[in-house]
C-alpha cells in the first residue's frame, strides 16, 4: 500500500504535469472549432478555466513538497512556456493565465517532507476534483471525435489528434484513480505500459508536426517524418519485449536517446515558432506542449533505467 507521503507527492507531481496538459488540450480544441460550433468552443473554454483552477490549487500545495527532479525535468514548464502562452494568447484572443506559469517557475522542491494529515486531505479532494473534471473532458473529446468522424463537424484538429489527447486524458484519469485507491505501482509492469504509450505518443507528435508545417519547410518536414518512423519502430520494439523476444533494457536505452533528440527538435521548433522563423499552422503553445511531454518521457525513462 502506498505511504501517505508518497500519496501526497505522487499526486501533486502528476497534477503539475497533466493538469497543464489538460488545460492546453481544451485550448487547442477551443480555437479549432468553426463559428457554427461556438457552443463547443464555449464548452472547451469552460474546461480550460476549470483546469486553470485545479492547477492553481495544485501549485499552492506543491511548494517544498514535490521532488527537485520533477521541477528540474522541464515537464512542468520550460524556458519557452511563458513566451509561447503570450504569443498564443495574442494570436487567438484567448486570455491565458500566465500567472500560473510564473508561479510554477518559482516552485521549490523538497525531498524530506513531514507528513501532514491536513495536506493529505486537501490532496485527496484535489484528486477527486481532477477525476470528475477529466472524466467530463474525456466525454467531451469523445463527442467531438464522433461528430468529426461522422462528418457532422469540421475542426482544424486532426481526428487522430483528438483521439491522441483523449488517450492522454484517460491515462491521467487512471493514474489518479490508482492513487486514490492507494495502489502500489508495479514498476516492471509500468515500464512496458508507459514505454508503449509514450513511444506511440512521440510518433504521433512527429506526424502532427509534419502535417502542420508549411510545404516549403522541407528540411523540418523530413526531420519530423524520420522521427515518426523511428518512434513507430520503438513502439513495435516494446511490443516485442512483451513477447520476450527483445530485452526491455535495450529498448529503454534506445527510447531515451531518441526522446532526447526529439526534445531538442521540439525545443528548437518552439523557439522558431515564438520568433516567427518557421512557416506553419502550428500555434506556438503546441510546440511547448509537445516539448514538455517529451521531457516527461525522458524523466520516466531515466527512472526505468534504474529499475531494470
Amino acid at each position: 500500500m502506498l505511504s501517505n507521503i508518497e500519496f501526497i507527492r505522487q499526486s501533486l507531481e502528476i497534477h503539475l504535469f497533466f493538469a497543464r496538459i489538460m488545460k492546453e488540450h481544451s485550448f487547442f480544441l477551443q480555437v479549432g472549432f468553426t463559428p457554427r460550433d461556438v457552443s463547443f468552443s464555449q464548452q472547451a473554454d469552460l474546461f480550460r478555466v476549470e483546469f486553470d483552477r485545479l492547477l492553481k490549487d495544485v501549485i499552492l500545495l506543491s511548494n517544498g513538497v514535490v521532488s527537485h527532479s520533477v521541477i528540474e525535468s522541464g515537464q512542468i514548464v520550460t524556458s519557452y512556456t511563458l513566451n509561447a502562452e503570450m504569443a498564443s494568447s495574442y494570436l487567438t484572443g484567448v486570455q491565458i493565465q500566465t500567472g500560473l506559469t510564473q508561479a510554477e517557475l518559482g516552485l521549490v522542491g523538497g525531498e524530506n517532507i513531514v507528513y501532514n494529515p491536513v495536506l493529505e486531505q486537501r490532496v485527496y479532494m484535489v484528486n477527486q476534483n481532477a477525476l470528475a473534471l477529466t472524466a467530463g473532458l474525456i466525454n467531451f473529446k469523445d463527442t467531438v471525435l464522433r461528430n468529426v468522424l461522422s462528418c457532422n463537424m469540421f475542426t482544424v484538429n486532426y481526428p487522430l489528434l483528438i483521439d491522441h489527447i483523449m488517450r492522454e486524458a484517460k491515462l491521467y484519469f487512471r493514474m489518479i484513480d490508482r492513487l486514490q485507491r492507494r495502489e502500489q505501482i508495479n514498476i516492471a509492469q509500468e515500464i512496458y505500459e508507459q514505454e508503449l504509450f509514450w513511444n506511440k505518443i512521440m510518433a504521433e507528435h512527429s506526424k502532427f508536426i509534419r502535417g502542420l508545417l508549411d510545404p516549403t519547410e522541407e528540411d523540418l518536414f523530413n526531420m519530423a517524418n524520420n522521427f515518426g518512423k523511428e518512434f513507430d519502430k520503438l513502439t513495435e520494439d516494446v511490443k516485442k519485449t512483451m513477447g520476450k523476444t527483445l530485452p526491455i533494457s535495450k529498448v529503454t536505452d534506445e527510447s531515451l536517446e531518441a526522446t532526447k533528440r526529439i526534445s531538442d527538435f521540439n525545443a528548437q521548433g518552439t523557439r522558431g515558432l515564438i520568433e516567427c522563423k518557421i512557416k506553419s499552422i502550428i500555434i506556438p503553445l503546441l510546440g511547448d506542449h509537445v516539448l514538455r511531454e517529451s521531457n516527461h518521457f525522458i524523466h520516466l525513462l531515466k527512472k526505468f533505467q534504474k529499475a531494470v
